[in-house]
């Protein structure tokens, strides 16, 4: 696989558990959390879906054949700026691992996009305060 090919799929998984828009190539159009994608289709499955009509939908399951777009309705979050904001207050000591979606830091503390997965202290107290206030930014 291609470091484009690698990126590609890695840009469409930031995508899950987000909300979406999905048009076919049938002219329908999908809004709905997207909550699962098979990277050899591009199927997808959509859950907690409206149709173009508003109708409310429990789940839908496009297969990859038919979909022509999928439309990001809210901004992924920028792990790579969270890990570099990190890397300022923690220098050589941060690792990001952008394809799984967390940050090590220190080797002790694991960072996601819902903030700190694994570790505690002192260090884990400050990542917790750098991640505030990125996200406090991000949404500002």
């Amino acid at each position: 696989m291609s470091i484009a090919q690698r990126k590609f799929f890695t840009e469409v998984a930031a995508l899950v558990d987000k909300s979406v828009i999905v048009a076919t190539t049938t002219g329908k159009k999908y809004t709905g959390t997207l909550v699962g994608i098979n990277p050899d289709t591009l199927s997808l499955c959509l859950a907690d879906a409206k149709d173009e009509e508003g109708k409310p939908l429990h789940r839908v399951f496009l297969n990859g054949n038919v979909v022509a777009q999928i439309l990001s309705v809210e901004k992924p979050f920028d792990l790579k700026a969270l890990a570099e904001r990190l890397e300022k207050v923690f220098p050589t000591m941060v690792k990001l691992y952008e394809d799984k979606g967390f940050i090590w830091v220190m080797d002790r503390v694991k960072v996601t996009e819902k903030g700190i997965v694994e570790g505690s202290g002192p260090a884990a107290e400050r990542v917790q305060k750098v991640y505030e206030q990125f996200i406090s930014e991000m949404k500002g």
